[in-house]
């Protein structure tokens, strides 16, 4: 399959709700006025409309937690197992090839960074409602349209975010144990991921916000019915970043992914990560080779 067509697929996919589209933003400072009722035929009141809706996929329905085994079952890919794991996804389809055979694979060990003078990112995330995924692999949350990335002189819009443990990403190659993965593509279609590292010490406020209504099984969709947060409560204050060029850290493995690594770790508790762990143990591919790759690191 043609790289950009396979890249079209992978976004595609990628960015997926599941079982609905996300609402367009609505202006916050536009109210839409009641009709009037008459005062001679009183309306009863309407119940409150519940914070949280749950779904799941009907072709997904019979099948088993996610954190169940999957090892031995030769169409799905896993992180771990002889005949699944990292080590033969390009075995499993030949969509998968760049697997293998990619020579500008995620994750990386970061260790020998050029420091140079970057433009900063500029991040807008607004108030998003919420569509929160368990899609087999990880945690997923899609976010509604409207939050923007601007990075090395392009333009992304934030789609969606999702987690590994332990982190992909290694700096001096010490892997954390959680990372977020910022998930963002420009309207040409090439993707942009930032990569937030967490370590163990304090609870996490957007974390405990969101690890109560964790789908337990795969493909179930747990979403807000309002606007709660923004995806902005997942960045540190510091915005300093590595960067390179990379692929994505799942099959296909499609590669011209740009990779935006904060040097900044926020921080998570033991709990809340024993609580991500207890659905996914262990989701993380191994480090990749750089073949030459130069890492580069703003100032």
């Amino acid at each position: 399959m043609h790289q950009s067509a396979l890249l079209c697929l992978v976004l595609s996919s990628l960015l997926t709700w599941g079982n609905e589209a996300p609402a367009a933003h609505e202006s916050a400072t536009t109210a839409v006025p009641s009709k009037p009722k008459p005062a001679s035929k009183p309306v009863a009141a309407k119940p409150a409309k519940p914070l949280f809706t749950s779904t799941v996929a009907p072709s997904e329905a019979a099948k088993p937690a996610a954190h169940a085994a999957h090892e031995e079952d030769p169409n799905h890919w896993s992180y771990e197992g002889k005949l699944t794991g990292p080590a033969n996804w390009a075995r499993i389809n030949p969509a998968y090839g760049l697997c293998a055979e990619g020579q500008a694979q995620s994750p990386v060990n970061v260790d020998k960074a050029q420091l140079q003078k970057l433009e900063p990112l500029k991040i807008t995330y607004g108030l998003s409602k919420l569509a929160i995924l368990n899609n087999g692999h990880t945690i997923q949350v899609n976010v509604e349209p409207g939050s923007w990335l601007e990075a090395l002189g392009e333009r992304y819009e934030l789609k969606q975010f999702h987690f590994h443990t332990p982190s992909e990403e290694a700096i001096n190659g010490r892997r954390f144990p959680l990372v977020a993965h910022m998930v963002h593509a420009s309207e040409s279609g090439s993707l942009a991921v930032i990569a937030v590292l967490f370590k163990e010490g304090r609870a996490n406020p957007t974390l405990d916000a969101l690890w109560p209504r964790l789908p337990e099984e795969h493909g179930e969709t747990r979403s807000y019915s309002e606007r709660v947060l923004s995806p902005a409560s997942l960045l540190p204050d510091n915005l300093r970043f590595f960067t390179l060029k990379g692929s994505l850290t799942t099959p296909p493995c499609s590669e011209e992914v740009r990779w935006l690594i904060l040097k900044t770790p926020l921080e998570l508790s033991s709990a809340q990560l024993e609580r991500f762990r207890q659905f996914f143990p262990m989701n993380a591919r191994p480090l990749q080779a750089l073949n030459g790759r130069e890492i580069l690191e703003s100032e």
